[in-house]
């Protein structure tokens, strides 16, 4: 998994499945889509105006709890 930030544009992206995956979008709402890979696999989670949408005007805090990683 890997959690990305664009500050020029305030987007984040949480991408769940690592390489190329030929996606559609499904969109929530107009500022949350969902990117779809095959067999419907979630692949990524697109956020726009992430600082109003996540965390009312900042970004919040990232907390992972009881999540075994590998450190790249």
């Amino acid at each position: 998994m890997r959690i990305s930030y664009e500050p020029e544009i305030d987007a984040l992206y949480i991408r769940l499945v690592e390489g190329p995956q030929e996606c559609r979008t499904l969109r929530l709402s107009d500022e949350i889509a969902l990117n779809l890979g095959p067999g419907e696999t979630l692949v990524g989670i697109k956020i726009l105006d992430a600082k109003e949408t996540l965390g009312k005007g900042e970004l919040p805090r990232v907390v992972l709890e009881n999540v075994p990683f590998a450190v790249a």
